[in-house]
């Protein structure tokens, strides 16, 4: 009982190898591991669901928003009940975009000639589904995605929502989906391109080809200075456009960073670009986690802030792969 109650400090102080002197990882992040992995998550059924946002993004008295999926325009607004509607981004009278128009009383009307779209099937306009998962909006679109169709996508387990804290970055690189999947499925690259967040990363176990086809690695989150916050954490990818990274032993045990990918242009584009969508869903058994929850709406633009970031320096690798590749000069 009395070990039970005993408190233990989140952060402990770091006394190990200075950058240049840690363990080179180059050996151990081989080429060829990294591909299978890759070719693998490639293989995995998305349903043709890809994520377009935050949920909080499209707010119930907000006017319509557009997203380019696959170089297909999509509009989202929200109907008189709250719901969240898709569809072409274009009118089906004169071409109009819908994203610039308003929605009046739930219904989306075009600012060009007034069509009014209700989300239901109109004149020649089709609405496409849709899906929130209380973190994520997705929509599904067969024409881009070519699979077999599922009802719903496939959305990683998180921590209960009500008692964690969520925040959504969204950025964009001149890459494909491929490149950044690849970039998160690199593990060793962490302490070497992002000293100023990890440090005495080691890699436990690789994927084999079978099974969950996980990375299991020990890393410490550096807060400040030599304070650190030292977690086991699983890398795995449920889908061909989705990384997902769970803490599994340590401090926000449970905690999951998912790294959802979303081509904004079509396949045969010569320049093409990517969104990344990460959600961060974090929890605690610590009393003291029902603060973080309260000031979630503070801790948000901070999370956010740190996620991009990171995503400076994980786009620019995805970018490098992806020019690498164009031109065939790409190692692997």
């Amino acid at each position: 009982m009395r070990s039970r109650c005993r408190w233990t400090p989140p952060l402990r102080l770091r006394r190990g190898p200075s950058w240049a002197r840690q363990e080179p990882a180059w050996r151990s992040a081989k080429p060829a591991l990294i591909a299978g992995a890759l070719e693998r998550a490639a293989a995995r059924p998305s349903g043709n669901w890809f994520v377009v946002g935050a949920s909080r993004d499209f707010a119930l008295r907000g006017g319509p928003r557009g997203r380019l999926v696959g170089g297909t325009e999509v509009v989202l607004w929200r109907d008189a009940g709250g719901v969240l509607r898709a569809g072409p981004g274009e009118c089906p009278h004169l071409g109009a975009p819908l994203k610039d128009s308003r929605v009046v009383c739930g219904t989306l009307v075009c600012h060009w000639h007034g069509l009014a779209l209700d989300g239901t099937a109109t004149a020649g306009w089709e609405p496409r589904p849709v899906y929130e998962d209380g973190v994520l909006a997705w929509v599904r679109l067969d024409a881009v995605g070519g699979e077999e169709p599922s009802e719903r996508p496939v959305v990683p387990t998180r921590p209960e929502l009500p008692g964690a804290v969520t925040a959504v970055y969204t950025g964009s690189g001149r890459c494909e989906p491929e490149d950044v999947v690849a970039n998160r499925l690199d593990p060793w690259h962490g302490s070497w391109l992002h000293p100023y967040s990890f440090v005495d990363l080691t890699v436990r176990e690789v994927p084999d080809g079978t099974g969950e086809d996980r990375f299991v690695v020990d890393v410490s989150f550096r807060v400040a200075g030599r304070l650190v916050v030292p977690v086991r954490a699983v890398f795995t990818a449920p889908g061909p456009r989705t990384v997902v990274m769970r803490i599994v032993e340590g401090e926000g045990a449970g905690s999951v960073v998912e790294t959802h990918v979303t081509p904004l242009t079509g396949r045969s584009s010569s320049a093409p670009r990517t969104a990344v969508v990460e959600a961060v869903v974090a929890s605690s058994g610590r009393r003291g986690f029902a603060v973080a929850r309260a000031l979630a709406p503070v801790l948000r633009p901070l999370v956010r802030r740190t996620s991009g970031r990171l995503w400076r320096d994980d786009l620019a690798y995805a970018e490098r792969r992806w020019a690498l590749r164009s031109t065939g000069r790409f190692p692997g």
